[in-house]
């Protein structure tokens, strides 16, 4: 058996260049839609969790529910959910844009966007939910003898201090959001891993091409480790290990 290393170099047949363009386009796709999940995750995460660390009884219910929900539901069916049901939710001129106004792959951008960043943020509300119940009881008795609102601790004091505690299982969150993306190519976006039968209707070379879509998925999460150890290292308080 002979493998064709240098397919990616080999031009298209439709005269756009070479197979790495389309494998670079996949990491586009796959890298946008990561970075735009992230961003919803991160914020519905981040509030969902300080929900459930208030004293209200029905704002504490509400995140519980809501982790229940989106943590307990496969990805792969909230993808298919979402898919359905997103074009249903819409009405009038913004429905008729968004299903006929947009290309197919712009609109499964979205929805892809919307359910794995739904998805990740009940994952990362536990996380910040965590990261302030582990902080000294100390710090939010300080900020109210302050005279600091209940926000102004949240925003000021307990979610910097939270927020450095949990780089750890963020940056674990960073790397599987953007491994799970790959189901995203179930409902017809083209991402990295969506480029894989693209190329292979054309090469039928699919050895090499799931080698190739391998180290990709490698070299992106391995720029997100690294990142994440910086930003790790200049925000560490000196004395975090002892109780912030």
């Amino acid at each position: 058996m002979s493998f064709n290393w240098t397919l990616f170099f080999e031009p298209t047949p439709y005269g756009d260049g070479i197979y790495l363009n389309w494998l670079l386009d996949g990491i586009f796709v796959t890298v946008s839609l990561a970075v735009t999940a992230w961003i919803i995750a991160f914020v519905l995460g981040s509030l969902v969790g300080i929900c459930r660390t208030l004293d209200n009884e029905l704002l504490r219910k509400f995140a519980i529910s809501y982790i229940q929900l989106f943590r307990n539901i496969p990805l792969l069916v909230q993808m298919f959910l979402w898919y359905m049901l997103f074009p249903e939710i819409l009405t009038g001129s913004l429905k008729t844009w968004f299903v006929s106004g947009l290309s197919p792959n712009i609109s499964s951008f979205i929805i892809a966007a919307t359910a794995l960043g739904l998805f990740t943020s009940a994952r990362i509300a536990e996380q910040v939910r965590t990261g302030i119940q582990t902080l000294p009881k100390g710090q939010r008795y300080a900020a109210i003898a302050l005279g600091l609102t209940n926000r102004q601790a949240y925003t000021y004091i307990l979610l910097p201090n939270a927020y450095r505690r949990i780089i750890p299982p963020l940056t674990s969150e960073m790397t599987n959001i953007i491994k799970n993306s790959s189901v995203a190519s179930t409902i017809g976006l083209i991402d990295l891993i969506g480029q894989i039968d693209r190329i292979n209707e054309s090469t039928n070379s699919i050895v090499e091409i799931l080698c190739g879509v391998t180290i990709a998925f490698m070299l992106i999460n391995y720029a997100v480790l690294t990142i994440m150890h910086i930003v790790e290292k200049y925000t560490r308080l000196p004395n975090m290990n002892h109780g912030g």
